[in-house]
């Protein structure tokens, strides 16, 4: 069955034969990428509205304070979109080497070097994946365990029964497969649930062994493999003895039973990095050949344009770009002194853009221009036509460039 709100995008993709030609569970992923996208659309308009008040807001200071007020305007954004290009490197670091990526940001100065802020960092979980998260959190080192102590005391399970309050620890992160790991977590979760909910049990050890055993109930349940399957009463008696030699009420094990064969534990899957998805449907792909920005040598390479993103891998088979070019306030011209070739160029000094080092690091690229050439001029036409398309002007950007060379004018 499709849900109603997900008619509309199919009647967008009715006509497009590669979207038919998936399998139900990829389908579902691009229409749900397809009505995320749709929500963060709205969300820029938003705040393009914003923006356009904030504005004028400084227009009306301009008239009194012309050249310092476009100055410091162009600093500031100049700063932030620094901040966000940082912030961008550091958590796709994170993807990497969670431990690396950490160290980026706080680098950076966008994350503090607290258990706390790193703990909220991953509690939050923006564009980062969950099997890193879980990565991070199953170490058996510092910070880490106390990252991981602060990070479930974010959760508030008052008055929560126990499965759901598992449901919403374990949809924050994937489980790591080390049974230490797991071990370590499902301690500190219980510690947290039974300070929480003291009337109910007499001590953390029993929301261990109860945690535990509902996730072997999970399994029992829910696991093709699994021939024998748990039944309610088996659960209960399982589970006798367990409330510091005492008996649960029989009533919250049973609910406990049914809640999880109704509803299975949603594991969490992590679509962030998923470049199948990401790339799906493109405005343009295939090789060129780009000339690089310290040797100037000529390399062929493998291009993706979609979402006003210029992506570039070494080859088409690489599952990570090797570079990512936003394309923001920038201009695609043809060259002169070279056949077929094209210029993507900023009206700054360089462009903000991100690549791959050496060493695997995401770094910020250097590049004046980004100078590429394709196979004739039918191909190069048509690359530049769609990156012209998929170029983005922030109007408030442009506005206080203008304003700046104004002010630099009347001097």
């Amino acid at each position: 069955m499709v849900a109603p709100h997900e008619s509309y995008l199919l009647q967008q993709l009715e006509g497009d034969k590669r979207f038919h030609s998936l399998n139900d569970e990829q389908k579902r992923a691009v229409i749900e990428v397809r009505r995320k996208k749709e929500l963060v659309q709205r969300e820029l308009t938003s705040v393009d509205q914003e923006l356009a008040r904030i504005d004028q807001e400084l227009a009306q200071f301009e008239r009194r304070q012309p050249q310092a007020a476009a100055a410091a305007a162009a600093d500031n954004r100049a700063v932030e979109n620094n901040k966000s290009l940082h912030d961008a490197q550091g958590r796709q670091k994170f993807n990497q080497d969670p431990k690396k990526g950490i160290e980026s940001l706080i680098d950076s100065g966008l994350l503090n070097d607290t258990p706390e802020d790193i703990a909220a960092f991953l509690y939050k979980g923006e564009r980062i994946t969950k099997t890193k998260i879980g990565e991070y959190l199953g170490e058996n080192k510092e910070p880490n365990l106390t990252v991981l102590r602060k990070f479930v005391e974010l959760f508030e399970f008052q008055k929560m029964d126990i499965v759901t309050a598992l449901r919403a620890f374990l949809g924050k992160f994937r489980l790591p497969g080390e049974a230490q790991k797991i071990d370590r977590m499902m301690e500190e979760f219980a510690v947290v649930y039974c300070r929480n909910n003291a009337t109910v049990y007499s001590k953390s050890d029993t929301c261990y062994v109860l945690a535990f055993s509902i996730i072997m109930l999970n399994t029992s349940l829910h696991n093709p493999s699994v021939k024998d399957k748990l039944t309610a009463d088996q659960f209960v008696k399982m589970n006798n003895g367990i409330n510091d030699g005492g008996d649960l009420p029989a009533d919250l094990l049973i609910n406990a039973y049914h809640s999880i064969k109704n509803v299975p534990f949603e594991i969490p899957e992590d679509d962030s990095m998923d470049f199948t998805i990401t790339f799906y449907n493109p405005d343009k792909r295939g090789y060129l050949v780009k000339e690089g920005g310290k040797h100037k040598s000529w390399k062929k390479r493998y291009f993706v344009l979609t979402d006003n993103c210029l992506y570039y891998f070494v080859k088409e088979s690489d599952a990570e770009p090797k570079g990512i070019v936003p394309l923001e306030n920038l201009k695609v011209i043809e060259c002169k002194d070279r056949k077929f070739t094209f210029e993507i160029k900023s009206e700054e000094k360089f462009i903000k853009a991100a690549k791959t080092d050496s060493g695997g690091r995401m770094v910020s690229g250097n590049h004046e221009c980004y100078r590429i050439q394709a196979k004739d001029q039918e191909e190069m036409t048509a690359w530049v036509e769609s990156i012209r398309k998929s170029i983005s002007k922030d109007p408030f950007y442009s506005q206080m460039q203008a304003r700046k060379k104004n002010a630099m004018c009347k001097q």
